[in-house]
């Protein structure tokens, strides 16, 4: 059903340009998060409003940790996996999971790490440091998205991972029927004991209707490990 009303909502902007927003080196390895109901849908057009990057908010404790720890695990894990790092020594480490038949590769800059899938299916894992707030940076990110394509939509909702702020963000972009696009994101805000803070993102996308998309994206941006420096 998400995938028909998106489609839908391109069609129907082709007419004319808009955008809606609406609440709601990889290594392979072998192979406490929270549960969060989404939040009553509505509809604005144009940038994110305040209470929307709102949502997945909540107080970190920054109490220094042990180098090298683990702040959040994942539960299950799935039997590939990759851990995403960036040439900055004080960015965490961030490992998710890999689709079946999906290849990594390295990165560059701030993203920590690539994944190719069939059908034209593609993410990546960007670790980038912020002087933003959770909000703001949340906010920023999603504007930043909706600003790919004169038709966008994305939809937000809470996402808190370990007790750190996060998102969950999916949502479409379509210039022409023939070159539509969903995605799907899980971003989270990160701080380290050195003081910065990380805006972790995982962004999967496909040509809208790709076999597989669904169960490839809700893998990658499942809740991901967080390894602090």
């Amino acid at each position: 059903m998400k995938r028909v009303g998106l489609a839908a909502l391109a069609l129907a902007c082709l007419l004319a340009a808009c955008t809606r927003t609406s609440d709601g080196v990889p290594v392979a390895g072998e192979g406490g998060p929270w549960t969060v109901a989404p939040s009553p849908p509505s509809t604005t057009t144009g940038p994110t409003q305040q209470n929307e990057s709102s949502f997945g908010i909540v107080p970190t404790t920054r109490a220094p940790v042990p180098p090298n720890t683990v702040a959040c695990s994942q539960t299950i894990q799935p039997s590939v996996r990759m851990t995403a790092e960036v040439d900055d020594p004080q960015a965490p480490k961030i490992t998710v999971g890999v689709p079946d038949k999906w290849s990594m590769t390295a990165g560059t800059g701030d993203v920590g790490g690539k994944l190719n899938g069939p059908g034209g299916m593609e993410a990546t894992v960007t670790i980038a440091a912020t002087q933003l707030d959770p909000a703001a940076a949340f906010r920023k990110y999603a504007d930043d998205l909706i600003a790919e394509s004169a038709v966008s939509t994305v939809s937000v909702l809470p996402g808190e991972l370990c007790g750190y702020s996060g998102q969950k963000l999916m949502g479409a972009w379509s210039d022409t029927p023939q070159n539509a696009v969903e995605y799907e994101d899980r971003i989270a805000h990160i701080w380290t004991n050195s003081g910065t803070n990380y805006l972790v993102a995982v962004h999967v996308q496909a040509p809208t209707g790709t076999p597989g998309f669904d169960a490839a994206a809700a893998l990658l941006t499942e809740d991901f490990e967080i390894l602090l420096p």
